[in-house]
């Protein structure tokens, strides 16, 4: 799952390029994600210890680097503190949706962020609903009910695996938000402390149900060190580098990518498909994220 900075530099000209193309790998890195995730759900990893061996192992790398650079965090340590608690909580929920459901689905109900991003604008830094964004909101709701079943949903709540998917949108939304507000912060301590909160939270569950951990034979446990290490090490800093050289909102239509690319991903590698009225309500949710981060006529050159 990425973490989209919110502070961002305008970038000269002749790395605006260069830069679209580091998004759209890092969308492509993040959004075949699943595919080593659902690979070490098959060697017994739920998504609570994948989260711990994985994002935690980034944590604990970048641990000596943000201590370093305490100076620069420090003197907004509550809102940092605050995006590792739901940063750490929205990966641990996308996990465990990701291993234990269907990618498409997941992929698309987390990404009704963009709702609860526009209601947390709303309330907590007062910006202006917009017919554009309301469009987007109920766009968004719309499709999602489609997807969940249209009015068949009333009759059959969503499992456990729908809402572990909606509740990680709203905590990556809420992560957003905090991101925001700690805009003395640099982006380089914002993005590494999600993974820090990865770690502690998800050792915390294992430690306090008492989970035993699988077997870890030497070859698993090497994967798993070359998929943080490599893998998500490279999406983290590639995403970085590209959100801080675009506009807010070309960089958010860039990432949207991770989505599609998840989506045709797990249709042509796990043969997933979707029914005639999940396909309505997929089109929406993602023209609904699209709306949301196309920027209005007077945020356009502007960081958010």
């Amino acid at each position: 799952m990425s973490s989209l900075a919110q502070t961002v530099v305008p970038s000269p000209p002749d790395r605006s390029r260069l830069a679209v193309a580091a998004l759209l790998l890092a969308g492509l890195l993040w959004g075949l994600t699943w595919i080593p995730l659902k690979y070490f759900g098959s060697q017994g990893l739920n998504g609570i210890t994948l989260t711990m061996m994985s994002y935690g192992m980034v944590g604990v790398l970048a641990l000596p680097w943000l201590i370093y650079r305490r100076h620069t965090w420090w003197p907004q340590r509550n809102l940092v503190l605050m995006i590792a608690v739901v940063g750490g909580l929205a990966n641990v929920c996308f996990l465990s949706a990701i291993v234990r459901g269907e990618v498409v689905r997941v992929m698309l109900l987390f990404y009704l962020a963009p709702v609860w991003g526009v209601l947390g604008g709303r309330i907590f830094f007062g910006e202006p609903l917009t017919r554009l964004r309301v469009l987007g909101v109920a766009t968004a709701i719309v499709g999602a009910f489609l997807l969940l079943g249209g009015a068949a949903v009333i009759a059959s709540p969503p499992g456990i695996v729908d809402l572990l998917a909606l509740a990680s949108g709203m905590l990556y939304a809420s992560q957003n938000l905090f991101t925001r507000a700690a805009d003395r912060t640099p982006l380089d301590a914002k993005s590494l402390v999600v993974f820090v909160g990865c770690g502690l939270i998800s050792s915390a569950i294992v430690l306090g149900t008492a989970q035993q951990l699988p077997e870890m034979p030497p070859l698993l446990l090497g994967q798993l060190f070359g998929f943080a290490g490599i893998w998500m090490l490279a999406a983290m800093v590639v995403t970085a580098w590209g959100v801080s050289h675009l506009e807010a909102g070309r960089a958010a239509i860039l990432l949207v990518f991770e989505l599609l690319a998840a989506v045709v991903s797990a249709m042509w590698i796990a043969g997933e498909r979707l029914d005639g009225i999940e396909w309505v309500g997929a089109a929406l949710i993602v023209g609904a994220a699209m709306l949301e981060a196309r920027p209005s006529s007077n945020e356009k050159g502007k960081s958010p």
